[in-house]
């Protein structure tokens, strides 16, 4: 497979908001979807009423389906359980 037609690489992303929550996403460009999240256009309906502050949390090396299954079980993860994750991982 060529370099123009290899797959994204897919990332699962937490980002911690001004209320102090995290919010669990997906996205080939964890950068750009911060930008996109503060913005306010295009970002989550989550953050209406919040700001996203920094991205606590990355993992790579996936693709959107391994992404997506990864995101769902970070999600019901307890708070307590996510911020175990981001401690271990430095990030």
């Amino acid at each position: 497979m060529s370099e123009a037609t290899a797959p994204a690489e897919w990332f699962v992303y937490i980002i911690e908001s001004n209320d102090c929550s995290l919010y669990t996403g997906i996205t080939t460009d964890v950068k750009r979807r911060l930008q996109e999240h503060r913005a306010g256009k295009v970002g989550a309906k989550y953050f209406r009423g919040r700001a996203p502050l920094r991205v606590v949390y990355q993992e790579s090396g996936h693709d959107r389906s391994s992404a997506t299954r990864r995101e769902i079980e970070l999600k019901r993860l307890k708070r307590a359980q996510k911020l175990a994750l981001i401690e271990h991982t430095g990030q």
